[in-house]
């Protein structure tokens, strides 16, 4: 699927690195805490089990992202994606505080999850892209689809513990412990970006102009290449990564368990998605091949799921799901990456964050509301058509067009893949 492989854990040879990826673990573990305790919070305590609350409030995580996103990235460019971690950590930590408040002493009410899910949206619109392109800064050009795999390693090795902890949180202390730990956990990533040596870091050259956002969509259109990386992106963001909406309404709705065995499902397919980060870190370069065959995989075992006859079953599936997904994410994720400019890429990887999660305010009430009316399994089948009928889409696009062709480029100061048109016979 991948050429030349590498070592899984080269880039934690580089010290910032391990610095970043420790207080990533750390982050990420207390974020899937969270998830879980705040979908439990909704379905259980502040509605009957409502899918379509539940849905609302994912969207609303997302809501600004693609608004704001475009802003963002040509702040990321302009100034110090160091600096500009240290303030979205801060802020996203007293956000969560004061969501656990809320809970702690029994005043939060649906609406005030609503709110704190746009602020949370708001300020990962410049977190999220701000992370993915600082992680160019920390290591060699030739270690970051490396790095770029083990960051999804460290989000799914945390995934495989935090579900079934917050689960047994939940179980035992009821919700606000699995807020407060998550609130506590931005300090991981805070205290490792002011650990890291700057004087090791590899800055990309600051645009230092403004009304630089237009400029990334102005490069995008030039890049055909990154675009059908994007439509893959899009759909899989909108409709496919639901698992958020498709574990917890499964569970309570169809299978009828408790919030242990809710908990459960993020770690199983945890297992999955954490062997697929893992197999992307040992490689060095991502091909359009992987990204078609991961996608399409991606949509067959998530069919299987919609039709999975007991709890148990749909857990099993959810691994190769996982799986798959991981594999078709972190691929296009490197291929924007290499595939773009370095004085672009805190442009290019906004636009990315925005239409990766910008999807859900589109399709998560979709997915909620569908779940709602025809029923768990109807929502996980409208995923599994989506990421299909687009895989197909792609491949059909490729094998049509047959004057186009990949090829990469290998630049002293980057990799870039693109599709060139071959010269006409005279």
């Amino acid at each position: 699927m991948f050429s030349r492989p590498i070592r899984t854990f080269a880039s934690l040879s580089i010290r910032n690195y391990r610095y970043f990826f420790i207080g990533a673990l750390i982050s990420n573990l207390g974020t899937w805490i969270q998830r879980i305790g705040q979908d439990w919070l909704v379905l259980t305590k502040l509605t009957d089990n409502s899918s379509t609350a539940l849905g609302i409030v994912t969207a609303l995580q997302f809501l600004a992202i693609p608004l704001l996103s475009p802003y963002a990235g040509a702040i990321i460019d302009r100034y110090s994606k160091r600096t500009m971690l240290i303030i979205t950590q801060v802020a996203l930590m007293i956000t969560g505080i004061g969501l656990w408040a809320l809970v702690a002493t029994d005043l939060v009410q649906l609406w005030h999850v609503y709110v704190f899910a746009l602020i949370t949206g708001a300020i990962s619109a410049f977190d999220n892209p701000a992370r993915a392109a600082f992680v160019t800064e920390i290591v060699p050009q030739d270690y970051i689809t490396n790095a770029v795999g083990l960051n999804s390693t460290s989000f799914n090795g945390a995934r495989l513990i935090g579900p079934g902890l917050a689960g047994l949180l939940v179980a035992a202390f009821d919700v606000g412990p699995t807020l407060l730990i998550n609130a506590l956990s931005f300090l991981g990533m805070i205290i490792a970006v002011l650990l890291m040596h700057t004087d090791e870091m590899h800055p990309a050259k600051r645009t230092g102009t403004r009304g630089g956002a237009m400029d990334g969509l102005r490069y995008l259109a030039h890049r055909p290449d990154l675009i059908v990386v994007l439509i893959i992106v899009f759909v899989m963001g909108t409709f496919g990564m639901n698992f958020q909406i498709f574990n917890a309404t499964m569970s309570t709705v169809e299978f009828q368990v408790g919030s242990a065995e809710f908990g459960l499902l993020g770690t199983i397919m945890a297992v999955g998605t954490l062997a697929g980060s893992l197999l992307a870190a040992s490689r060095t370069k991502p091909t359009l091949r992987t990204l078609l065959l991961s996608t399409g995989a991606f949509a067959v075992s998530t069919l299987a799921l919609a039709f999975a006859p007991n709890y148990t079953v749909y857990a099993i599936l959810l691994i190769p799901a996982g799986f798959f997904a991981l594999t078709a994410l972190t691929t296009a994720n490197a291929s924007v990456q290499l595939g773009t400019a370095p004085e672009f890429r805190g442009r290019v990887m906004a636009v990315y964050m925005a239409i990766f999660m910008g999807g859900t305010p589109l399709g998560s009430p979709l997915i909620g509301w569908v779940g709602q009316v025809l029923g768990p399994r109807a929502s996980v089948l409208v995923a599994a058509l989506t990421t299909g009928i687009c895989a197909a889409a792609v491949l059909i696009y490729y094998m049509t067009r047959k004057g186009l062709r990949m090829r990469i480029d290998r630049h002293p100061m980057r990799i870039r893949t693109w599709m060139e048109q071959p010269a006409k016979a005279a």
